[in-house]
């Protein structure tokens, strides 16, 4: 690795952000949306202790100001100008508190923003409220299985594909509670039911995605495209449709978690 990605805690703690466009807007959002607290000139930054710092000046400037922001020992971010920079920022996918971050170490913001897109369409929107009920529930865990390798399998297996608890399917959240309580296994078995409106894998639905991700076989009909199949784990097991089951030829790819 070239960098060291860091999860930094800035909620109210002064943050400089210079410059008055577009790209200064931006840093400003994103300043406050962790909670940090947006500081306008340098003077004031260095008055109220600020150790990071945005630059985004439009024209010249922004050399200098870096300059002058590192012999303070702040940490400097100089949009579009990676070689100024201390660190860079990433394409976030925020599913609070779960937060994925996507970086590039500045080399190309567009193929992190891409990257991000993709990831979005697997990672459904409860992924934050598992996480706030498995927080909730470390308790109950460690009650349950007291010594931390028998916490880790148990973990390990209700989170993994396919699991009770798999992160990629909408509801693990709410099944915590009867997980804990011993209602239903870490795996839970049963078919899937893919129904294919076209070849194209973009046409099929986030939690169509998240399906053919997430499945261990896959019990495949007559003409199924390969980009669809594709789209699946490459570890997943393939085997053809029986003819005699209801399954339509060429329309609909059955999954099987184990």
């Amino acid at each position: 690795m070239k960098v060291l990605p860091l999860f930094h805690r800035i909620a109210g703690t002064p943050v400089i952000v210079l410059g008055e466009g577009a790209a200064a807007e931006a840093k400003r959002r994103l300043v406050e949306r962790a909670g940090g607290e947006v500081i306008a000139t340098l003077e004031e930054g260095w008055q109220r202790g600020a150790r990071i710092a945005f630059v985004a000046l439009e024209g010249e400037g922004n050399e200098e100001a870096a300059r002058r922001l590192k012999l303070r020992g702040v940490l400097v971010n100089v949009v579009d100008r990676p070689e100024l920079c201390d660190f860079t920022t990433p394409s976030i996918l925020d599913r609070d508190p779960v937060l994925v971050a996507i970086g590039t170490g500045g080399v190309s913001a567009g193929l992190a923003k891409q990257i991000r897109l993709r990831l979005d369409a697997f990672l459904p929107p409860s992924l934050g409220a598992l996480a706030e009920a498995l927080h909730a529930a470390r308790d109950r865990l460690r009650e349950r299985w007291p010594h931390a390798g028998e916490r880790r399998g148990a973990l390990d297996s209700a989170l993994s594909a396919g699991g009770v608890l798999d992160p990629l399917r909408e509801g693990s959240a709410g099944a915590v509670e009867a997980w804990l309580a011993g209602e239903v296994p870490d795996h839970a078995a049963g078919l899937e039911t893919i129904e294919l409106r076209s070849a194209n894998p973009d046409d099929l639905t986030l939690r169509e995605a998240r399906l053919l991700g997430a499945a261990d076989v896959l019990l495949v009909g007559q003409g199924i495209p390969q980009a669809i199949l594709d789209r699946a784990r490459a570890d997943a097991v393939r085997r053809p449709a029986p003819h005699d089951g209801p399954l339509p030829a060429g329309l609909v790819v059955e999954l099987r978690r184990r």
